[in-house]
């Protein structure tokens, strides 16, 4: 019987919503994952209360939390968040994502990333979301072109990352850019 708790599926992969159970597995791919991550994600803590803060966050109304899994087996391979969500007028979201080394350079994160993206301008009824990456990292920016994403400008010291401020660039993309204009929702009451 399929997994019911996705939101969304692709061909290969499908998203949900990250859990506290979430917390082994991930901690697993995290220290598999240091030298492909170091500089550009910052340290994550694992430990149950670190991790149960960090999943309760994405019970708040600013932010989103998901995990890209493996449609077959079920197996995390990278998680994406929309992190400070403002809406009324504005409607937009600035995404943060992870793969992780033992599945990346196989395109699952292109195509949850690409399922997250539509969910945010159907479902959530986002209209811009952003990608802030560091300058040099290339396998991100690539994967945000993939997505559409334009390069939009240049924020100095925009981000406290491995114990420095680090420059990043400003990618973003909005549901007209991908042919999903809000889904047609009303933005009142939101």
């Amino acid at each position: 019987m399929p997994d019911q708790s996705f939101l969304v599926r692709g061909a290969r992969v499908a998203v949900r919503r990250i859990s506290f159970q979430d917390r082994e597995e991930i901690a697993g791919l995290d220290r598999e994952s240091a030298a492909l991550h170091h500089p550009w994600v910052p340290a994550r803590e694992t430990g149950p209360e670190a991790f149960r803060a960090y999943v309760a966050k994405f019970d708040r109304p600013d932010h989103e939390g998901f995990v890209v899994c493996l449609r077959d087996s079920g197996a995390i391979v990278g998680g994406i968040n929309i992190n400070n969500i403002v809406r009324g007028g504005i409607q937009s979201g600035a995404l943060g994502y992870v793969a992780y080394a033992s599945t990346a350079g196989h395109g699952y994160m292109t195509e949850g990333m690409r399922l997250v993206v539509e969910y945010a301008f159907t479902e959530l009824g986002l209209h811009r979301l952003e990608a802030n990456i560091q300058p040099g990292n290339d396998p991100s920016v690539r994967l945000v072109e993939r997505l559409g994403f334009r390069l939009e400008g240049y924020s100095p010291r925009f981000q406290y990352v491995d114990g420095a401020w680090r420059d990043h660039e400003r990618w973003a993309v909005t549901a007209e850019m991908t042919g999903h204009a809000a889904g047609g929702r009303s933005l009142e009451g939101r």
